[in-house]
C-alpha cells in the first residue's frame, strides 16, 4: 500500500522544491527601457548602495546612468537614482581593465557588451565585458558594494577608479593606506548641489603597480601623511591600479560607502562585509529580498503577471535609502553630523510623486519605516528649517511643488502610526504652509495664485489646497480648532480656479481667467501637465467638485470626456506626459487617482474597466514595461495597490477606493502578526467587473474599505464577472466620502475682458460662480494707490483710459472674499501693431499690443510677460497713426540659456511714411555671451532724427542652440517685450 502513496508524495515534494520565491520573479531590467529611468544593478531593500553599470554619461534617458538600448559600459558605480527625471549620483566608478600601462580616458576603459551575457536578479548583476574579456559580477549589503571580476587571462589585471565620472566635482581625494586598500572622498554639485560621499575599497589582492593618478584639471596635489599613507587631491581625479597574476583569475573588491566620514565607510565595510565570500553576500541579499517581498504573497496569475507584480514591489523597496552608518551617525540638512536617536535616517524623498500611493502603501506593509521617514522629515525641519520638498543626500533640491511631507505625516498619524512627536510634526507642517515663497504669499492673499505672479500657478494652488486639508485633519485630531478653521478654509482655494464656462481648472491672469484657453495645452501654468490633467485634482473634496460641476452626472460626463478626448497635446513638449488614454496621462503622477473617481459618482464599473486596462497595457514584464518615469516607486505603487483591488485616492483619509483586483488571491502579511487576505473568485482577463463583495463573510455594497479593516486582518472576497453590475456600489451610502463641509468660503470674483491693452475703449465684467454673492468694484489709477476706494455694486463697466479695476464679493451672511485686481492699459501712441512672425501660444505677452503697452516682462519668463518665437526671426511693423518725429527706437529681449531662450544675433530698425518702402536707421548686435546662464534683459536701441509713421523692427534669431548646450542643435527661442518709440 505504501508504494502507491510514495509516488504522489514525491511529486508533491518536487513541486514544493521547485516553487519559486518572490525574489525569483524580480526582473530589474523592467523600466530600464523607454522613459522608466531605472537601473538593473545590485542593491538590497532600502540600501545605501546601488551598485550598477553606467552606460550613459548624460541625457534625460540617462538619469539613472543606464539605458537598456546601450551597448557600452563605462564601469560600475555605487549610487543610483531609480526612475527620477533629473540626473545625479553614479558616484565612485570602478572599471575593470587589462594591461600593463595606465589608462584614464573613459573611451579607453569602457567596454562593449552583449545583451545575452547580461543577467540581473534581486541583489545580483553580471555582464561580460567584451573589450577586456572580463566577467563582472556585482552584489551588495546595505552599505557595501561587492564586486567579483573574473579575467579570461590571469595576467595584467587592473582597475580604474574614476571620481570625476558624470557630474561636477567640487573637491575630491584618494588615500592609499596599504597595498590592498584605498579610501576616498568626493564632493560634487549636480541636482544635489553639495553632495558628500566617502568610501573605503579593499581588494582581495595587493597592488603591484600604482595607484597611479591623473587629474585633468591640472591642479592635483599630493600629501604624505604622518601615518605613512599617500593622499592625492584634485577635482577631476582618477586612479589606476594593477594587480599580480590572479589565482583562479578572480579579483574581489569590497567598497564601503558613507555620507558621513571615511571612518564611517570603514565601519560599514568591516561590519557588513568582513569576509571574502561573494556567494554568501549574494545569498544574504537574496534572503533580504525574499523577507521583504514576502510581505505580499500572490497566488495565481501568469508568470508574466507575477514578474510584473514582484518587480513593482522590488522597485517600491529600493527607495528611499538608508542614510546613516552602522553606528547611527548621519549628515543632516545643516551639513553637520549627528547620531540618530530612536530612528533610522533615510534619503531620496521624491515626495511630489510618492505621497500619492507609495507612502500609503507603506502605511500598510511597513509602519516601522514609515515612522523612520517622518522622523527623518523632522530632522530636516530641526536642522534645515523646513520639511523636505525633494530631498537628496542632505540637499534640498526644491524640485517639484507642494509641501507634501505634510500629507505623509497626516496620513500616517490618522491611520494610527505613532513613533514620532506629533506636536512637533504639526509645528513643522504649519511652518511649511506659512512660507511666502513659491507662490504662497499670493495664495494666502487672493485664495489662489495668479498665473502672472507665479509660474505653475494652477498646479501649485490645487496642491497647496490639498496639503492644507491634510494640515486641517491633523489639527482637528490634535484639538487645534483655530488651526483647523484656518486650514480647512484654505483647503477650499481650488474653487477659485474652477471655470464655469469650460468646467475645468483654468489659470487666473490679470484678475480673470486666461484668454485663449486650450485645456490640452501644456504651458507654464501647470506642472508637467495641462488643464485636463489637473482639473480633477481635488482629492480631499470630490463632493465639492461634484457641486461645482452641477451634480454627479455632470462630473461623470466630464470624466468621460477626459478619457475619450483626442490624445494630442498642445504647447510645450513634455516628455513626462506619456501613457495617454484620451487626455489622462498615466506616465505622470497628476493623473494617477482619476480612474477611481467614477466610484464617487456611483459608476464603479467604469473604474473597474479603466484600472484593469491600465494595469494590463501600461505595466509589463519587459524592459519597457513602465509607461513613464518610475519616480522612486510611485509608478510601481500604483500598480501594487491597484492589483490588490483598492487605491488611496486621498491620502490623509483612511478610505481606500475599490477598483478591480488582478490576482485570485493576495495575502498581506501585517506587522502586527495578522493577515489581510484578498480573494477574487473567477477573476480572469474577461471577468474584470465586480459582481459582489464580502468582508469577513459579511456582504458589503460600498465601493471602499477602511484602513482599520485592513490592519485588523481578515478576508476581502470579490466575486468577479464579465458583465458590469449596475447594483453594486451605486447608492449614496455605498460611495466613498471626500468632502469639505465646515467653514465654506466666499470665492474671489473674476474680472474679465477680452484683452489687457486697448486703443479705444474696453468692456470689463465682474463675475462670480456663487449666484448669491453681491459684487463690488472700484476703478483706480494704475500707479497711484487710493486710500479710500469708491466701491460700486455691479458687474459691468466701460473703460476709456488706463485703469486698475479691483473687485470683491460679499455673501448674505456678511462674509467677504479677497480683493482681486486687473490692470487695463490704453495704448495712445500706437494705432496698430502688425506681426509678420507667429508667436507661440505659450508666450503671448497679451498679443500684438502687449509689445507696446509700456510694461516690460520680468526675468521670470514663465509669468507670461514675454512674447516668444521659436526657430524663427521676429518682424513687426508698428503704425503710429500719423507722421511723428522720432528720436529713439528700442526693443527689449531676454536671454535665459538653460530653457533655450537666447538673445537675437542682431536687431535692425527701419522707418517708413507709407508702410511699404522702409529706410534702415540702425542695427545693434548682441554683446551678451551665449553661455551666460543668468537670466538677462538687454535693450537694443538706436538714436534717430527723423519723421515717420511706420516703424519696422527685425530681430535675427540666434538659430540652433550651440554645441556646448545640453540640447545642442535644437531650435532656440527668441523672447521680446517691449518696443519703445520716442
Amino acid at each position: 500500500m505504501k508504494r502507491y502513496i510514495l509516488v504522489p508524495l514525491l511529486l508533491q515534494a518536487a513541486a514544493l522544491f521547485a516553487q519559486k520565491s518572490p525574489a525569483d520573479y524580480v526582473n530589474p531590467f523592467i523600466g530600464t527601457d523607454f522613459h522608466g529611468h531605472t537601473y538593473p544593478g545590485a542593491t538590497v531593500p532600502f540600501g545605501m548602495v546601488q551598485l550598477s553599470p553606467d552606460t550613459r554619461l548624460s541625457g534625460w534617458d540617462g538619469c539613472s546612468g543606464y539605458h537598456y538600448t546601450d551597448n557600452v559600459i563605462y564601469g560600475f558605480s555605487h549610487t543610483h537614482l531609480s526612475g527620477t527625471g533629473v540626473a545625479d549620483y553614479c558616484d565612485i566608478l570602478i572599471a575593470p581593465v587589462v594591461g600593463k600601462n595606465p589608462i584614464f580616458d573613459a573611451k579607453e576603459y569602457s567596454s562593449t557588451f552583449r545583451k545575452e551575457t547580461e543577467v540581473a536578479k534581486a541583489g545580483y548583476y553580471t555582464v561580460f565585458l567584451d573589450k577586456f574579456k572580463i566577467k563582472a559580477e556585482l552584489t551588495a549589503t546595505p552599505r557595501v558594494g561587492f564586486h567579483r571580476y573574473t579575467y579570461s587571462k590571469a595576467s595584467k589585471p587592473a582597475l580604474v577608479i574614476d571620481l570625476a565620472h558624470r557630474d561636477k566635482v567640487l573637491e575630491s581625494w584618494i588615500k592609499v593606506s596599504g597595498k590592498n586598500e584605498i579610501a576616498g572622498y568626493r564632493r560634487s554639485s549636480s541636482w544635489a548641489t553639495n553632495q558628500k560621499i566617502y568610501f573605503v575599497a579593499r581588494f582581495s589582492e595587493p597592488f603591484i603597480d600604482g595607484p597611479r593618478f591623473t587629474d585633468e584639471s591640472g591642479e592635483m596635489t599630493t600629501i604624505n601623511n604622518d601615518d605613512g599613507s599617500l593622499e592625492v587631491h584634485g577635482t577631476k581625479l582618477k586612479a589606476w591600479v594593477k594587480f599580480p597574476r590572479l589565482r583562479n583569475k578572480t579579483l574581489l573588491v569590497k567598497v564601503g560607502i558613507s555620507f558621513v566620514s571615511e571612518e564611517g565607510a570603514l565601519k560599514n565595510l568591516e561590519q557588513e562585509a568582513p569576509g571574502w565570500s561573494f556567494e554568501s553576500v549574494v545569498d544574504a541579499a537574496r534572503n533580504l529580498w525574499n523577507n521583504e517581498l514576502s510581505k505580499i504573497k500572490v497566488d495565481g496569475g501568469t508568470t508574466e503577471q507575477l514578474t510584473t507584480f514582484y518587480t513593482a514591489l522590488y522597485h517600491a523597496m529600493i527607495v528611499p535609502n538608508v542614510f546613516s552608518d552602522v553606528d547611527g551617525y548621519y549628515r543632516a540638512m545643516d551639513d553637520n553630523i549627528y547620531q540618530a536617536n530612536g530612528f533610522t535616517p533615510y534619503t531620496v524623498f521624491s515626495l511630489w510623486d510618492t505621497y500619492r500611493a507609495w507612502h500609503p502603501l507603506m502605511t500598510i506593509i511597513d509602519t516601522k519605516r514609515t515612522a523612520d521617514y517622518i522622523n527623518t522629515f523632522l530632522s530636516h525641519y530641526r536642522h534645515g528649517g523646513l520639511l523636505p520638498v525633494w530631498e537628496l543626500a542632505a540637499n534640498e533640491t526644491n524640485c517639484m511643488i507642494g509641501y507634501h511631507s505634510v500629507s505623509v505625516i497626516a496620513d500616517a498619524w490618522l491611520k494610527g502610526i505613532r513613533g514620532f512627536d506629533a506636536e512637533y510634526a504639526f509645528q513643522a507642517m504649519k511652518h511649511s504652509a506659512n512660507q511666502n515663497a513659491r507662490g504662497l504669499f499670493q495664495y494666502k492673499r487672493y485664495g489662489f495664485i495668479p498665473g502672472d505672479m507665479e509660474h505653475e500657478s494652477v498646479s501649485k494652488t490645487l496642491e497647496y489646497a490639498y496639503d492644507d486639508w491634510c494640515i486641517a485633519q491633523m489639527a482637528k485630531g490634535l484639538g487645534r480648532n483655530d488651526d483647523y478653521r484656518t486650514f480647512i478654509k484654505r483647503a477650499q482655494s481650488y474653487k477659485n480656479l474652477f471655470d464655469p464656462e469650460t468646467h475645468l481648472m483654468r489659470p487666473r491672469i490679470n484678475g480673470g481667467f486666461k484668454i485663449d484657453f486650450n485645456p490640452a495645452e501644456v504651458d507654464q501654468n501647470f506642472t508637467e501637465a495641462n488643464s485636463w490633467q489637473y482639473s480633477f485634482y481635488v482629492p480631499h473634496d470630490i463632493q465639492g467638485l461634484i457641486n461645482l460641476h452641477g451634480g454627479k452626472e455632470m462630473l461623470e460626463a466630464k470624466l468621460d470626456e477626459l478619457f475619450n478626448a483626442p490624445s494630442e497635446l498642445a504647447g510645450r513638449n513634455q516628455a513626462d506626459i506619456t501613457g495617454l488614454i484620451g487626455q489622462y496621462a498615466h506616465g505622470n503622477e497628476p493623473s494617477h487617482h482619476m480612474a477611481y473617481l467614477y466610484n464617487y459618482v456611483g459608476k464603479p464599473w467604469k473604474t473597474q474597466k479603466l484600472v484593469k486596462k491600465i494595469m494590463n497595457e501600461m505595466y509589463t514584464h519587459k524592459p519597457d514595461g513602465i509607461i513613464g518615469n518610475e519616480d522612486c516607486g510611485q509608478m510601481s505603487a500604483w500598480y501594487i495597490m491597484s492589483a490588490m483591488g483598492f487605491y488611496p485616492v486621498c491620502p490623509g483619509s483612511t478610505q481606500y477606493v475599490i477598483g478591480s483586483p488582478m490576482f485570485p488571491k493576495i495575502d498581506i502579511k501585517l506587522e502586527n502578526g495578522k493577515h489581510f487576505i484578498i480573494i477574487a473568485d473567477s477573476v480572469s482577463d474577461k471577468n474584470i467587473y465586480i459582481k459582489s463583495v464580502t468582508l469577513n463573510g459579511t456582504p458589503i455594497s460600498r465601493s471602499w474599505i477602511d484602513h482599520s479593516e485592513i490592519t485588523n486582518g481578515g478576508e476581502l472576497r470579490f466575486v468577479m464577472d464579465s458583465v458590469q453590475s449596475t447594483s453594486w456600489g451605486v447608492n449614496g451610502d455605498d460611495l466613498p466620502v471626500s468632502s469639505v463641509n465646515d467653514y465654506p468660503i466666499v470665492l474671489a470674483p473674476f474680472i474679465q475682458a477680452d484683452k489687457k491693452a486697448f486703443t479705444d475703449s474696453i468692456v470689463v465684467t465682474v463675475n462670480s460662480i456663487q449666484p448669491e454673492a453681491k459684487l463690488f468694484y472700484s476703478v483706480e489709477p494704475i500707479d497711484k494707490p487710493v486710500s479710500q476706494p469708491q466701491w460700486m455694486q455691479g458687474n459691468r463697466l466701460l473703460l476709456t483710459d488706463s485703469k486698475k479695476v479691483r473687485a470683491f464679493a460679499i455673501l448674505p451672511d456678511g462674509q467677504t472674499s479677497p480683493i482681486v485686481e486687473g490692470v487695463f492699459r490704453k495704448v495712445k501712441s500706437v494705432a496698430n501693431v502688425q506681426l509678420k512672425s507667429e508667436y507661440s501660444s505659450l508666450y503671448t505677452a497679451g498679443g500684438a499690443l502687449g509689445l507696446v503697452d509700456g510694461v516690460r516682462g520680468s526675468k521670470n519668463f514663465r509669468l507670461g510677460g514675454w512674447q516668444g518665437y521659436q526657430g524663427q526671426d521676429f518682424e513687426a511693423i508698428i503704425d503710429l497713426g500719423e507722421m511723428k518725429p522720432i528720436t529713439q527706437l528700442s526693443a527689449g529681449f531676454l536671454q535665459d540659456a538653460s530653457p533655450w531662450i537666447m538673445m537675437p544675433r542682431q536687431v535692425s530698425f527701419s522707418i517708413s511714411s507709407d508702410g511699404a518702402s522702409f529706410k534702415d536707421v540702425g542695427t545693434v548686435r548682441s554683446d551678451i555671451p551665449d553661455n551666460q546662464m543668468e537670466s538677462t534683459i538687454k535693450e537694443f536701441a538706436v538714436s534717430v532724427n527723423a519723421v515717420a509713421r511706420y516703424v519696422k523692427v527685425f530681430a535675427k534669431s540666434f538659430g540652433p542652440l550651440p554645441a556646448w548646450h545640453e540640447s545642442a542643435g535644437k531650435p532656440s527661442w527668441l523672447f521680446i517685450d517691449e518696443i519703445t518709440i520716442k
